[in-house]
C-alpha cells in the first residue's frame, strides 16, 4: 500500500508494521464481506487504498482534528472514514453512526476483529440521536462523508459538537455552490465561517468543508426525522 505509506508520512502519523497491518486488514476484511452484502461501490483493492483510506486520513490536515480526545462520525456506511481514523489515532475515542443496521453489524464486528477498543458503534438517526445527553454538544469532531446535502448534513452533525469543536465534510470540488448555499444552516445551528481545505493527498477528488461550533444548537434542531433531507435550510 504505497500511495498509503507516502501519504502517512507527509502527515507524521505512525508507520509501524503493526499499524499498516490494521489497514491491510481493514480493506481485506470490508472487500471480502462485500461480497455478500454491499458496503462499497469500490471493489479493487488498490482502489480502496486510494478512495477509502487515504482520503479518510485526509481530514488530518486540519489541526482540531488532531487535538480531538472524542469524535463522531455520522453516516459511517462501512466504517468510513471511522475505522481508518481510529487506527491513525488510538488514543482518541470514536463513536460511528448509522440507521443501516446490517451494515453496522459488519462494522462492528471488523472493528472487534481489529481489536480497536476505542470505537464505539451506535445505530440510530441522526435526527433522533442528537437529543440524548450523553451525544448532544459532547463531541470535540464530527466527521461525515455521507451523500447529503451540505445543509442536511450541518442540520445532522452541528447539535453533536460541544462549543469550540469542529465539523469536517467530505465533500467534492463541484460543492461549491451547496457550500454557499449552507452557510445560512450554519449560522442557525451554531456554526460560525466556513473553511475549505483542499488535502494535498486528496486523489479522488475530495475537498474537507470545516466549520467551528461557536454557540449552542437552537433547542428545536436538529428536526424530526426526514425534515432535514427534506426540507434543507
Amino acid at each position: 500500500m504505497k500511495k498509503l505509506e507516502a501519504y502517512i508520512e507527509k502527515l507524521g502519523l505512525s508507520r509501524d508494521p503493526e499499524t499498516l497491518d490494521l489497514y491491510r486488514r481493514y480493506r481485506d476484511e470490508v472487500l471480502r464481506r462485500n461480497e455478500s452484502i454491499n458496503l462499497t461501490a469500490v471493489r479493487d483493492p488498490d482502489e480502496f487504498e486510494e478512495k477509502h483510506l487515504v482520503d479518510s486520513l485526509s481530514v488530518f490536515e486540519v489541526e482540531a482534528f488532531r487535538q480531538a480526545k472524542r469524535v463522531l462520525d455520522v453516516g459511517t456506511g462501512a466504517g468510513l472514514p471511522g475505522i481508518p481514523l481510529a487506527i491513525a489515532m488510538p488514543g482518541t475515542q470514536f463513536v460511528l453512526m448509522d440507521s443501516v443496521r446490517k451494515k453496522l453489524t459488519q462494522v462492528e464486528e471488523i472493528a472487534s476483529l481489529l481489536l480497536l477498543d476505542n470505537v464505539t458503534v451506535i445505530h440510530a438517526r441522526a435526527e433522533e440521536a442528537a437529543s440524548k445527553p450523553d451525544f448532544r454538544e459532547s463531541f470535540d469532531f464530527v466527521v461525515s462523508r455521507a451523500v447529503a446535502n451540505l445543509s442536511t448534513l450541518c442540520e445532522y452533525t452541528l447539535p453533536y459538537v460541544r462549543q469550540g469543536g469542529s465539523f469536517a465534510a467530505y465533500k467534492t470540488r463541484s460543492a461549491m455552490d451547496e457550500i454557499r448555499e449552507a452557510e445560512r444552516a450554519a449560522e442557525v445551528l451554531g456554526g460560525g465561517r466556513m473553511q475549505v481545505v483542499e488535502p494535498f493527498g486528496a486523489e479522488s477528488g475530495h475537498i474537507l468543508v470545516c466549520i467551528e461550533k461557536i454557540r449552542p444548537t437552537p433547542k428545536g434542531y436538529p428536526r424530526k426525522a426526514g425534515t432535514p433531507a427534506k426540507l434543507p435550510l
